[in-house]
């Protein structure tokens, strides 16, 4: 189906756009009724969640959208990605979990997306696509090519603190985006009065943007409405929330009992049936001819769905992450180079890549007019008009952003400001950003880049101090990158920003002043490879970012009693670089482990676990790691020195594991 950008008069349409409005919310509303016959069936795995009722906000919103403008859409999203042209027959199959499904049987009914037409992504998460819209309005704004984005999502949403930063981060940044709740008066079981106290015209007035209510079971009303507000943004307006009332007749999900509501209340609500409302002013025997037409569309849907296969079991690690170009180890660095800083080299790489490609924009707390907290992109909002941009703190909003400017083909990189601050956006990070490439099919691409820093040794306290790498590491799809001195901080960040996937870049700011050579401009480290930064026979030692430089100076140390260490720096923590590990596990049979996070649950569990199953035959002695004890990170000089590894610690370990 293609999508034509119609505009409605007030209250009117001419005889072919409304009978267009009708046959579209006809496809809905038959496309759901059949999948809810096919769930009762079992035909239909997993949740489902629909929208009958609501057919006229879905239509009429998307009435004035082209091929290029966006939406994002909630759990209840079929109504919004077929009102924005996606085929109902690769919907179904989609539901149904078949391999010819819109994203390959890898999302189903809640995370059906198509970034080719403009559908940004249903989402599972309640709130979630509002900051994803903010980042596709982003990317349109700094197109300037016109493009609006819609941002479904229904009243519940909006006790969710991504609404409030997405609406926020949109007004501060005039984007051209709007909202619109479907407010059909349920935030699940419970009625919108149990949920909120402030209408959502109050609401828009406190972020200082346009508000507009309609009839959301009125086609003609809401088209009118919308085509009025996407034609205000097209030419420079600002974001604005619409408000569309009206009502789902089925449960919060299926299979639902419904004891929340009473059935004369559902009765009472179809009176204003949209579908009825719009046949009123068709032709009857026009309107019926749509029937049959959509009926017949959706059976050959189902009855082509059935037919389909499953996704092959070999198929299982498909789409969770793009593949990634090679990238050689680079050749030495002379060792005349000119000497810079870690902060230098993260400055350079940012200016690099801003220079190199125009798709490229860098956005975070403070990283614009201030330069960042510890000075590393001043100068690069000047350099780079519009592309180095303040954000509130808004952490979801933030990333959110980072994640749709992303599926809508820019390449942003994003700032937390300290590590901790993860927790505040991790819905960002683990529910979208690692997992949309794959739920989409591939068909969401994800070339973003988080910056973010840590760092213990400083009295910083136990919010800011936190090496949080296996927590990230965790997470399929996610890349977590940790340098450990200033070149690799250099090529490891270009390479970041150059990946299609999402990279989580750590650096250490206990590291921001430490020296060494400078790399030449097009210096590119590969992601996912460890290397061997001293050589070795007795035991190796893996480590990272920071500590690496320790573990560098406890081998020193042991060098001058006879011992030989082999210091491994992993550089990208995941993926894994086994093969590395494992290469000089075989030659040295010790293995110690040493990182700054807390020595529970972490990367060094896993290296551990690997070397007793892969490399066991390999080993002498016991594996061990160095690490702090499962402690939060204390403020006082005396109990930090107590609580975090260091040289002499390191080379203690060494020490006796070499004895063994």
């Amino acid at each position: 189906m293609t999508q034509a950008s119609h505009h409605t008069g007030t209250g009117s349409a001419q005889p072919d756009q409304l009978l267009e409005m009708y046959r579209r919310m006809r496809r809905i509303r038959r496309f759901e009724e059949r999948a809810s016959e096919l769930y009762k069936a079992t035909e239909i795995p997993g949740f489902l969640h629909l929208s009958i009722g609501q057919e006229a906000s879905a239509v009429g919103a998307c009435w004035p959208l082209g091929a290029r403008d966006g939406i994002t859409s909630t759990h209840r999203g079929h109504g919004h990605v077929l009102a924005k042209g996606l085929d109902s027959a690769s919907m179904m199959a989609e539901l149904m979990g078949k391999e010819a499904g819109t994203c390959h049987g890898r999302g189903g009914s809640m995370h059906i997306a198509d970034p080719g037409l403009g559908i940004y992504g249903a989402n599972g998460i309640v709130g979630a696509g509002l900051p994803i819209a903010a980042g596709v309005a982003t990317a349109a704004k700094l197109r300037a090519a016109g493009d609006v984005v819609v941002a479904f999502f229904g009243d519940g949403a909006v006790a969710q603190g991504m609404f409030h930063e997405a609406v926020n981060l949109a007004a501060v940044w005039d984007l051209p985006v709007v909202f619109l709740c479907e407010n059909n008066h349920y935030s699940e079981f419970s009625p919108a009065s149990e949920q909120h106290r402030a209408p959502l015209s109050a609401r828009a007035a406190g972020y200082g943007i346009g508000y507009q209510h309609v009839d959301g079971n009125d086609v003609l009303a809401v088209a009118q409405t919308m085509t009025g507000v996407v034609a205000r943004l097209r030419a420079g307006g600002g974001p604005v929330l619409v408000e569309a009332e009206t009502y789902r007749w089925h449960g919060h999900y299926e299979g639902d009992p419904e004891r929340y509501r009473p059935a004369e209340e559902v009765a009472a609500a179809k009176e204003r049936d949209p579908l009825l409302v719009a046949r009123r002013q068709l032709d009857p025997a026009a309107a019926d001819a749509v029937d049959e037409e959509i009926d017949k569309e959706i059976e050959a849907a189902v009855d082509w769905a059935r037919s389909l296969p499953e996704p092959d079991p070999e198929t299982l690690h498909d789409y969770v992450s793009a593949p990634r170009l090679p990238v050689p180890e680079p050749a030495p660095l002379p060792a005349d180079a000119e000497i810079f800083r870690s902060m230098d080299a993260v400055r350079l790489a940012l200016e690099h890549e801003l220079t190199a490609d125009p798709s490229v924009f860098v956005a975070g707390i403070d990283v614009g007019a201030g330069g960042n907290v510890f000075g590393l992109t001043r100068g690069l909002a000047q350099a780079f008009p519009g592309r180095v941009r303040d954000t509130p703190i808004s952490e979801s909003a933030v990333v959110g952003t980072a994640v749709g400017a992303a599926m809508a083909g820019m390449k942003p990189v994003v700032e937390i400001m300290y590590m901790d601050f993860i927790g505040v956006c991790l819905d960002m990070l683990l529910n979208q950003a690692a997992k949309l490439r794959f739920m989409t099919g591939g068909r969401a691409s994800m070339p973003l880049v988080v910056r973010t820093q840590f760092g213990a040794g400083r009295s910083s306290g136990s919010q800011h101090s936190q090496s949080l790498e296996a927590l990230l590491a965790h997470i399929p799809g996610l890349t977590v990158v940790m340098p450990s001195n200033p070149a690799d901080t250099y090529g490891l960040l270009r390479a970041a920003i150059q990946d299609p996937n999402p990279v989580v870049f750590v650096e250490n700011r206990l590291q921001y002043g430490l020296k060494g050579p400078m790399p030449p401009a097009d210096h590119l480290i590969p992601l996912g490879k460890a290397k061997v930064v001293r050589e070795g026979t007795d035991i190796t030692l893996v480590s990272w970012s920071r500590m690496v430089q320790d573990g560098l100076a406890a081998a020193e140390l042991l060098a001058s009693e006879g011992i030989s260490v082999e210091v491994i720096d992993l550089r990208t923590i995941a993926p894994l670089d086994r093969e590395t590990v494992l290469a000089s596990l075989a030659k040295t049979n010790r293995l110690v482990i040493a990182h700054e996070a807390v020595r529970d649950f972490g990367v060094g569990a896993e290296l551990s676990a690997m070397a007793v199953d892969e490399g066991f035959w390999h080993l002498d002695a016991p594996v061990t790691r160095v690490a702090p004890p499962s402690v939060p990170a204390p403020y006082a000089p005396s109990l930090e020195r107590v609580w975090l590894p260091s040289r002499d610690t390191i080379a203690e370990t060494l020490r006796r594991i070499a004895a063994v």
